[in-house]
């Protein structure tokens, strides 16, 4: 029975992307086959998109899914066909239908629902390592959440205010400033009108934050520098605005002995053991209600492009669904 699947054949912009259809191979022995019901879109997508992540063409983009399992490789144990599950991995997710590595697949609890599962599997668990194991938010600390309105940045504001933090969150318009107050920010600085360095430094008395979380990447990374306080932590995880510019190690010394990372999901889930642990936290908070996952619009699998195109002009909030 054909499926269909959503292929890219060259780097590019959303034209790029082709609506398609395939004849599922079976699952290998260690593979889960899963039926998607919800596909989660990232800024990564873009990324891959357009070449600056270099993958295999024709390929298939998109890491994180949730569906339905349909059936089982020879060696898989812990599962079952109609078992709720979700998962992030390499690209491959835009389709039907996806043979995936048992060991990069959790089961999906009854409070949670498929479209929730689908935003969470990447964005939640990238808030889970920024704020648990990057840098380990304690109460009272300040921090500064750029794209704050955004997928991961709504599931990280609610989490670190729920961990006692005091979200500064950074957004492009009222709107969006509207709804990270809503979501966690205790202020907000709207990109394009409010100075960032100084807002902070007012915010905070003068002290500067103790971590920032910057996924713009070019566009403010010195200044992001700039909001710290010594010995505080910079966690550059995106490139949405283009890679950050290279920087000295003595411009982190004279700002006051700063820590720079550059993180990405998959080193904080290498492990299956590191990957059901992260889950298990994750899902435990969003299940108390302490973080809500907002889905902010959905899209046709097969009007993905078109979801890229607002992706990539910035008019989406919250996660992005695609339904196949």
């Amino acid at each position: 029975m054909k499926a269909k699947v959503v292929r890219l054949l060259r780097y590019g912009g959303p034209e790029a992307l082709v609506f398609d259809s395939i004849e599922p191979e079976p699952p290998g022995p260690a593979e889960i086959q899963i039926r998607h019901t919800a596909i989660g879109l990232n800024y990564i997508d873009v990324y891959d998109r357009t070449g600056l992540y270099p993958m295999p063409l024709p390929g298939v983009l998109g890491r994180e899914a949730a569906g339905v399992v349909a059936a089982l490789g020879s060696k898989v144990r812990g599962f079952r066909v109609g078992d709720r599950v979700a998962y992030v991995h390499s690209p491959g997710a835009y389709c039907e239908v996806r043979n995936v590595p048992a060991a990069r697949v959790v089961k999906v609890p009854s409070a949670i629902s498929d479209s929730e599962a689908a935003a969470l599997m990447l964005k939640g668990l990238t808030a889970h390592y920024l704020l648990r194991r990057t840098y380990r938010v304690r109460r009272g600390d300040p921090i500064l959440v750029h794209a704050a309105a955004g997928g991961v940045g709504l599931i990280l504001c609610q989490w670190a205010r729920f961990l006692g933090a005091r979200v500064i969150g950074v957004v492009g318009s009222d709107a969006k400033a509207d709804l990270a107050r809503k979501n966690g920010c205790r202020h907000v600085l709207v990109s394009g009108r409010d100075l960032l360095v100084s807002g902070v430094k007012q915010l905070t008395k003068g002290e500067g934050v103790a971590v920032v979380y910057d996924s713009v990447g070019k566009d403010t990374f010195m200044e992001s520098l700039d909001c710290l306080r010594p010995l505080g932590m910079m966690v550059s995880y995106g490139n949405a605005s283009g890679p950050p510019p290279a920087v000295s190690p003595l411009e982190l010394s004279r700002r006051g002995s700063l820590f720079l990372t550059r993180p990405t999901l998959f080193s904080y889930v290498a492990t299956r053991e590191a990957l059901t642990a992260a889950a298990r936290e994750l899902f435990a908070v969003v299940k108390s209600r302490k973080v809500r996952i907002r889905i902010g619009q959905t899209y046709p699998l097969a009007e993905v492009a078109q979801a890229h195109r607002d992706l990539e002009a910035r008019r989406t909030t919250g996660s992005t669904v695609l339904l196949p």
